[in-house]
């Protein structure tokens, strides 16, 4: 096997492997479970497009992508401290019962 045709198959088998990652973390910002953990995958995503700007710009041969993203990376890093400020700042939210009943610490008349 010659070196050219290595190098297009790990770029072929890298670009699956962001692929698959990227699904799961779309799947990870859908169901949540909490804002937190939506921001976590938010923050994964902008990783994972890095990822994929990277395998295009050795596949390509072109530096411009480099430079795209050095600079995504560093949007996603503020994206992602805004995210964490809003988050710290708002306020704690009370656990309500699924079950609709009062738990035994409400009290009836509150």
């Amino acid at each position: 096997m010659s070196g050219e045709a290595f190098l297009d198959w790990a770029l072929l088998f890298a670009l699956a492997l962001l692929m698959l990652s990227f699904l799961l973390t779309v799947a990870r910002v859908l169901l949540g479970p909490t804002l937190p953990d939506r921001v976590l995958a938010l923050d994964m995503l902008v990783s994972i497009a890095i990822g994929f700007i990277a395998v295009l710009g050795i596949k390509t041969g072109f530096t411009l992508y480099l430079d795209i993203a050095i600079a995504l990376g560093l949007v996603g890093f503020l994206a992602t401290v805004a995210f964490a400020r809003f988050i710290a700042n708002r306020p704690a939210e009370e656990p309500t019962p699924r079950s609709g009943k009062p738990s035994p610490d409400q009290g009836i008349g509150r």
